[in-house]
């Protein structure tokens, strides 16, 4: 039976080819995230799109069609999706609903662990198999944006980016995932690109190599959301 959940997007991120897309229930701090029901849980545009065949957005009020409660060990928030209906966008958050919305981890999950380049961005997948929850909505006072040389066998639409942050007093470089800051700034002249206060979903993707890798899921700036609200 089909069930509908009025979520607030919080992330519409890059998973391979396809997307992972997460948000919290409106009004609380309950976190969903759909998920297919192919191996990797990835979700396809036809399956998330509205019915006018555009894709969601980050911040849009959408409902969504699930069938059941699905978790995956860690991925504690994983519903499966039913991908016979079409998603539903009633409107938009501002920045006052994510105030709400925003969570005070004393840390994102454990730290130690780090890619050579990045810094407390993985867990090992057998700590990792003991945590309750894989999805973080944190505020930050600034953000850096880091953008890698592409590989040469690669393009630019491939420049890997990282997102370089405090949070609790620990500092976090992690693999940005979120396609529409991908998009903005892989062209744009420099490598280092400073944003000031926003919130970051952080996500704690399926098991890679035997670990678990933190993501930038999304970034949300602050700026961005007043500047849209006086147009």
């Amino acid at each position: 039976m089909t069930h509908f959940k009025r979520l607030v997007c919080l992330a519409n991120s890059r998973k391979g080819g396809e997307r992972c897309v997460a948000g919290m229930v409106v009004d609380s701090q309950q976190w969903i995230r759909p998920v297919s029901a192919r191996i990797n849980h990835e979700i396809s545009r036809q399956e998330r799109q509205y019915t006018d065949g555009s894709d969601p957005r980050v911040l849009d009020i959408i409902d969504v069609p699930l069938l059941h409660h699905q978790p995956s060990r860690y991925q504690s928030e994983n519903w499966l999706l039913d991908p016979r209906r079409h998603w539903k966008r009633s409107g938009r958050a501002e920045w006052d609903q994510l105030l709400k919305a925003e969570q005070h981890p004393s840390s994102l999950w454990t730290n130690g662990n780090s890619t050579p380049g990045r810094l407390n961005d993985r867990i090992p997948i057998e700590e990792a198999a003991t945590l309750p929850d894989s999805l973080k909505l944190v505020r930050v006072s600034r953000v850096t944006l880091r953008l890698h040389s592409p590989h040469a066998s690669s393009d630019a639409a491939k420049r890997p980016m990282d997102a370089v942050f405090r949070h609790a007093g620990r500092l976090y470089i992690m693999r940005v995932t979120d396609p529409e800051y991908e998009l903005a700034y892989r062209n744009k002249p420099g490598k280092v690109h400073e944003l000031g206060e926003s919130f970051l979903t952080v996500s704690l993707g399926e098991e890679f190599k035997g670990y678990a890798y933190k993501l930038a899921a999304a970034i949300i700036e602050r700026a961005k959301i007043e500047a849209g609200s006086k147009t």
